[in-house]
């Protein structure tokens, strides 16, 4: 038996192949393609199926020949994309994505109504975005009332692919974390807030703890992919979580982060302490386990940002080996607010700034800054992390931005904490393949799994007065530009 992971990306969609001892065999990546201007974003749910047949038909006859073996499949993948079906989940429109952000007078609707410390206590969420389903369903309610009502059912993207796969519907609550209709503690749905927005639980399907094997895969899907009736398929969990298991951050001590185009930090707790901050708390994916995941909006896109406007034709290879041939310039900072609502602060208000420019910074200079401050947006959150009694011994890195050892090592040098690469860059997949294992019992647990994981890189902290100073600048200026007026 093989093990195959499915990662249901925003811009692509993934599927890797593992052997029985789970060693990677081949994978398969085809882009999402979307529709919609002026902030609507949507896509074909079929077509995003059919995306998903497409690469598992290809890897799975790369990985494993004609045979039609059994293999456990597990999915993970993207939260928000919301699906809405009639009774028989057959799609009624185009899906919405979580990118989109038609919902904005919604998100001001619910936040009047419903005051921050209520959200919060119940859903763990520390503002409304527009990102979260809630906000879409409240929108349908004014200006598409047709895709309301009882005979209207409202799947998530992964919701729809494991039915389309198993013939189950269910939902999970590492997913339904980010719906901001999810009771975290009760583990139910928020029925005042769905009533607020017109929803009932009836439209809504019945919720499971992640990883839970739903069934095996149905005939016509089987049939299609090339493998045995007796597949079994597995719901997963949220793709920050399966990363989280695929790079062994699966105990207190550990913090994982991601630099791709947001900035996700993870990491896990025994509890959720409502009386302590703001930072974001999830259901994780363990039986009652709860995952603090503060997110930044402004983390890759800011250095992809900048290259695209301003550094010509320079690669990021090129910004990262020049920056890291220079001293650190004591001067110049980034603030790295350009996009969107960013953890700890969480204020729309906040926007990018250059301060200290002088007429001998250049590109590489910028560069250097702009990565620099997404470190410093690191460490704001790694300190807002202790707040919470969550004081990690190492941060495991992932995502494009664990490419650059010059970024790594700004981080360890920023945080004063060791910055671990992962030997699989592909954390998320492997989480799920590793799911597949525990759950079928080829494994014993997460803790015998996380054995397998090894490591490619260490940065280690060093002292750097500069780095402190610079610091202490970014912290200061926050205030004074943010708030302080």
């Amino acid at each position: 038996m093989g093990y195959i992971a499915i990662d249901l990306g925003t811009t692509n969609v993934k599927v890797c192949c593992y052997s029985a001892d789970l060693s990677p065999l081949s994978s398969k990546g085809i882009k999402v393609k979307y529709d919609g201007t002026g902030g609507i974003v949507e896509f074909n749910p079929e077509d995003y199926l059919k995306l998903v047949l497409e690469a598992l038909k290809e890897s799975i006859a790369d990985s494993y020949g004609g045979s039609r073996e059994k293999h456990y499949i597990t999915l993970t993948g993207q939260a928000e994309s919301l699906v809405i079906t009639d009774k028989d989940y057959n799609p009624l429109a185009n899906a919405i994505s979580w990118m989109d952000a038609r919902s904005t007078r919604e998100t001001e609707l619910i936040e009047a109504h419903f005051p921050q410390k209520q959200r919060y206590e119940i859903t763990g969420q520390s503002y409304v975005t527009e990102t979260f389903p809630i906000t879409k369903m409240l929108w349908l309610k004014s200006h598409r009332p047709e895709l309301t009502g009882s005979g209207i059912r409202y799947l998530m993207i992964k919701d729809y692919i494991a039915y389309r796969l198993s013939g189950v519907v269910k939902g999970e609550y590492s997913i339904y974390n980010f719906t901001h209709y999810l009771d975290i503690r009760k583990k139910d749905y928020w029925g005042e807030i769905l009533d607020f927005c017109g929803v009932s639980p009836s439209n809504l399907p019945e919720l499971v703890e992640p990883c839970t094997e739903l069934g095996t895969i149905i005939k016509e899907a089987a049939d299609e992919i090339n493998v045995s009736y007796d597949s079994i398929i597995n719901c997963g969990t949220l793709d920050h979580f399966a990363g989280m298991i695929g790079t062994g951050n699966i105990m207190k001590g550990k913090v994982s982060e991601s630099t791709g185009t947001v900035l996700a930090i993870a990491a896990i707790a025994d509890s959720f302490k409502t009386d302590k901050g703001k930072i974001p708390c999830h259901y994780g994916p363990f039986p009652d386990s709860y995952v603090y995941l503060p997110v930044c909006e402004s983390g890759g896109i800011c250095l992809e940002w900048f290259r695209d406007k301003f550094a010509g034709n320079k690669t990021f290879k090129q910004l990262d080996d020049e920056a890291s041939q220079r001293e650190i310039d004591e001067k110049l900072i980034f603030m790295p607010y350009i996009n969107g609502v960013n953890s700890p602060e969480f204020d729309r208000n906040a926007s990018g700034v250059f301060y200290g420019i002088n007429i001998e910074h250049d590109e590489v200079s910028f560069a250097a800054a702009v990565m620099e401050g997404v470190a410093f947006l690191l460490n704001k959150n790694i300190n807002a992390l202790k707040e919470l009694d969550i004081s990690p011994a190492e941060i495991i890195t992932t995502g494009g931005g664990a490419k650059s050892d010059y970024w790594n090592q700004l981080k360890a040098d920023i945080t004063q904490i060791p910055v671990v690469i992962p030997e699989n860059p592909e954390a998320a997949l492997f989480g799920a393949a590793i799911i597949g294992a525990v759950t079928s019992g080829s494994i014993a647990d997460y803790k015998q799994a996380a054995e397998l994981i090894k490591v490619k890189k260490v940065f280690r902290p060093r002292e750097n007065k500069v780095l402190n100073k610079k610091m202490e600048l970014f912290d200061s200026l926050y205030e004074k530009l943010f708030v302080n007026i």
